[in-house]
């Protein structure tokens, strides 16, 4: 099984086409758990209208299923919490200008 870290490694080549910058650094994923071989994911949209919101997941479970024992993920989107830039990682806010 892949740790966690690798795991979130896989899902940064994500990235949104509208920010340009990866799905994990914005503050995207709420929750990543490998049971086996199967990887299920917890995450979020900028807004519930996010039009690139299918793109994401279907790309984030394709990163996913690249890893050697990873055959199977499930990601699993919800608007609970809201996203907020909070989230966001420093890195990203940088990139955004956002202070």
């Amino acid at each position: 099984m892949s740790d966690e870290g690798v795991l979130i490694e896989a899902l940064r080549e994500v990235i949104d086409p509208e920010l340009m910058i990866n799905i994990v650094d914005i503050g995207l994923i709420y929750n990543v758990e490998q049971v086996e071989s199967k990887v299920t994911v917890e995450m979020t949209l900028t807004s519930p209208a996010c039009p690139a919101g299918p793109q994401l997941v279907q790309q984030a479970k394709m990163a996913l299923e690249r890893l050697e024992d990873v055959e199977e993920a499930e990601i699993n989107l919800t608007l609970s919490p809201p996203w907020t830039p909070e989230r966001m990682t420093d890195e990203a806010r940088d990139q955004l200008g956002i202070f």
